[in-house]
């Protein structure tokens, strides 16, 4: 299993819990906020930046994980930033339907 997250020394369910569920829900919902407040797609890096080091710091904190694997803030931020950029084009989505839904079918011949 070892293989599977490329040297991570933690176990699969923490990972889950704590990156995949915990991390991914603030994640999706920080790239929801930053799309609904027509904030740049880069200050969403930024804070994927800062999240992935709180997840880090709660395996190490509650877990006993090594604080400073470069493997492990690497996964979680690749994980973290595409769950925040599934929810920035969602959102984004959505507001160019609402905002702009009246140019639905024009411009095609």
């Amino acid at each position: 299993m070892s293989s599977l997250f490329g040297g991570y020394s933690g176990s699969l369910g923490v990972f889950v819990v704590l990156t995949v569920l915990l991390g991914g829900a603030a994640a999706y919902t920080t790239g929801k906020a930053i799309a609904e407040t027509w904030k740049p797609y880069w200050q969403l890096i930024w804070y994927m930046v800062l999240l992935a080091a709180a997840v880090r710091f709660f395996h190490y904190a509650l877990f006993e994980e090594t604080l400073f694997s470069l493997k492990g803030y690497a996964a979680s931020l690749a994980l973290l930033l595409g769950l925040a950029a599934l929810g920035h084009a969602q959102a984004r989505k959505r507001q160019m339907r609402e905002q702009y839904g009246w140019r639905q079918g024009h411009g095609r011949a």
